[in-house]
């Protein structure tokens, strides 16, 4: 059974920090590529930064890059995703998703948690 459970999200001000928390299912866990996307109002989903769970190698949007860092830990079967230096465009919900793929399309998604940063 796959399962992705965010948490971690909330309400903070410009320059702050949240770290989202990714609570995955064996399986989920365990297929080739994990990621965060976010969709704000009125926008595409962004896909946001994501890794391959067998090398650990990590990829970035342009727009979170040196701000935004994914890890995972393989004994609690958990994807984090640090944020730093927020910025009101970061605004959005954001998802957990995981992928037999690399992370384009993604075939599992979490519920998503929410992310308000005001200015």
């Amino acid at each position: 059974q796959v399962q992705l459970v965010e948490s971690g999200g909330g309400s903070v001000q410009a320059g702050g920090s949240l770290r989202l928390s990714c609570a995955a299912s064996e399986y989920a866990f365990n297929t080739r590529c994990i990621g965060w996307f976010r969709r704000a109002p009125g926008k595409e989903r962004e896909r946001v930064a994501w890794l391959y769970t067998s090398t650990g190698s990590t990829y970035y949007a342009d727009s979170v890059k040196g701000r935004f860092t994914i890890s995972q830990d393989s004994a609690k079967n958990t994807i984090y995703l640090q944020m730093n230096s927020l910025k009101p465009e970061d605004t959005a919900m954001y998802y957990c998703a995981a992928d037999r793929g690399s992370c384009i399309r993604p075939d599992y998604w979490g519920q998503g948690t929410q992310v308000t940063v005001s200015s």
